[in-house]
């Protein structure tokens, strides 16, 4: 991965386009990429993690300031337990191999989802990861794993919840604003434009709060073969898109 932190929304590659802010990713269809090549599974998570990679650097040569990328929900605990150790050590390597690389082209990590069920080495790793990318302030790359969004609404429901409880918060005082502050993404934009792989169209319980005026794209590739010609089509239906936000007129996001 060669990342260029110089690289700034105005020089880069896709000025004449409309950039989103925050853009979201189901990287859906490794399983499927291996599959239909006679390839085991967990193939199919290695090169996923391939085009993690150049997905992070496209979103830094184009000016893209949030990437959050779905890599396991809450839900995929109900796949093969050889598969789950497989992806977890896949994320272990992945941090291994390539965090001093993050950390050199400023991209700052956050990690969202439960921490309840993880073991503590995996813990661990991911306190680590944030700790060490805490000061950088290019790319914000946010990680959704083992998460669901469901759960994440529950879970600041549970807070706020608590707040009244202990009559530190009138529930005639709860807003819009005082549910998103408990959210795992308090303080992120939301996002502006949402993309599934592999020709699935569902959002599959992933920002379900964040994604309320998201634009949505799917596309017909499989992840691990999501390249920047198809970066560059999606940000292009994007750039065509009227987003007009529940009113008449367009506005920018």
């Amino acid at each position: 991965m060669s990342m260029d932190p110089a690289v700034t929304a105005a020089n880069a590659p896709g000025a004449a386009l409309r950039i989103p802010v925050h853009l979201g990713v189901i990287m859906d269809g490794n399983g499927r990429w291996a599959k239909a090549r006679g390839k085991l599974r967990t193939e199919g998570h290695i090169e996923g993690v391939k085009a993690l990679r150049n997905v992070v650097e496209l979103c830094i040569n184009y000016g893209i300031a949030n990437l959050t990328v779905f890599s396991f929900s809450s839900e995929n605990w109900t796949r093969p337990k050889d598969e789950i150790a497989f992806i977890f050590n896949l994320l272990r390597r992945f941090v291994a191999s390539d965090l001093q690389r993050l950390i050199r082209n400023n991209v700052k990590v956050r990690i969202i989802g439960s921490r309840t069920g993880l073991e503590a080495s995996l813990i661990r790793l991911i306190d680590d990861v944030e700790a060490k990318t805490a000061a950088n302030t290019g790319l914000t790359l946010i990680v959704a794993f083992n998460y669901g969004a469901k759960a994440e609404i529950t879970d600041a429901t549970r807070q706020i919840a608590r707040a009244v409880a202990a009559g530190t918060l009138s529930p005639d005082d709860i807003t819009e604003a005082t549910i998103e502050r408990e959210l795992y993404t308090a303080g992120l934009p939301d996002p502006d434009l949402i993309i599934r792989t592999s020709g699935e169209q569902r959002i599959s319980n992933f920002l379900l709060w964040q994604a309320a005026y998201a634009e949505f794209v799917f596309v017909d590739e499989n992840w691990p073969d999501f390249d920047e010609a198809s970066f560059v089509r999606v940000l292009q239906t994007y750039t065509r898109r009227d987003r007009r936000f529940g009113g008449v007129e367009a506005r920018k996001p």
